[in-house]
């Protein structure tokens, strides 16, 4: 008597087998399907598009990034629409239609609104304004009782007052209080700070900066100061309005921590601390001058 085949002694295994091989073929085309919609495997490299416009990528985008501008930033003098930063950043891997965070230049100024700053002192004053997004100026000092308050403030050489509303980044000279007239500060340290943070310090001192030099810098925005004059000493104070001459360099051209570490105070460059300017010779010079003589 023949044998039955298999399957058909054991037709449950027939159908067990026939689930299995259903079951992987479905799984097969879902994995597939995912990777179909994920995109698994087509990553590409991220271009680094700071300093490039959003107009330029608009035109030419091969892998469809989607770019979401998260805040806009107006620079004087600078076309609008240049990307400044960019989340993820350049060289990363990404998918195709990836979104992208950046900060870009504003195409018109935001206005701002002047503080009130009448009655503060010239660094409470600075503090307000560049918080308000505005800039400091010239600092003029005139005759009043009240020593270092300011008394007025002027944009572009024209009065403005509190509440008004001005360009973002608009540059306000203060007019302030001289008091008795012996108002004198000490120069702070600048070397190894940038720009915006140098200047802030010599003004919050009731100096003013002076001539800046960028001779041989690539980057103005990460530039250092390397010399200053008069130089810092610590001691030496110099009347309210003295001007802050500086000299910059490229920050990565230079060992800055070194440079600050180094620094040593130039004894011959202090100042006697209680000598008070108030225009009358000395006795050496009534001595060594026939101006003076009578």
């Amino acid at each position: 008597m023949a044998k039955e085949p298999f399957f058909k002694r054991f037709p449950w295994v027939l159908h067990l087998l026939l689930m299995l091989g259903a079951s992987l073929v479905i799984l097969v085309l879902v994995f597939q399907g995912i990777r179909i919609y994920a995109r698994q495997g087509q990553e590409y490299e991220l271009p680094d598009m700071v300093g490039t416009t959003t107009a330029q990528l608009t035109a030419d985008n091969p892998i469809e990034l989607e770019l979401v501008v998260m805040d806009s930033v107006y620079r004087p003098g600078q076309e609008g629409g240049v990307i400044l930063t960019q989340t993820p950043k350049g060289g990363t891997r990404v998918k195709k239609g990836r979104k992208v965070y950046v900060t870009t230049t504003a195409f018109t100024p935001e206005d701002a609104v002047l503080p009130e700053l009448a009655g503060l002192t010239v660094r409470q004053a600075v503090s307000e304004l560049l918080a308000s997004g505005l800039q400091v100026g010239r600092l003029k000092f005139v005759d009043d009782p009240y020593k270092n308050n300011v008394i007025d403030q002027t944009c572009k050489g024209k009065a403005i007052y509190a509440g008004q509303q001005i360009e973002r980044g608009s540059v306000v000279d203060l007019t302030v209080g001289l008091g008795d007239g012996s108002g004198r500060s000490v120069v702070p340290f600048t070397l190894g700070k940038t720009a915006e943070r140098a200047r802030r310090d010599i003004l919050t001192a009731s100096l003013n900066v002076g001539r800046e030099h960028y001779s041989g810098v690539k980057n103005k925005a990460t530039a250092v100061v390397c010399r200053q004059e008069p130089d810092y000493t610590g001691v030496s104070r110099y009347p309210y309005g003295t001007s802050v001459e500086l000299w910059y360099i490229d920050a990565d051209a230079t060992d800055v921590d070194k440079m600050v570490r180094e620094f040593k105070v130039d004894s011959s460059k202090i100042i006697d601390p209680n000598f008070i300017d108030d225009g009358r010779p000395t006795p050496e010079q009534i001595e060594e001058s026939e101006e003076w003589a009578w």
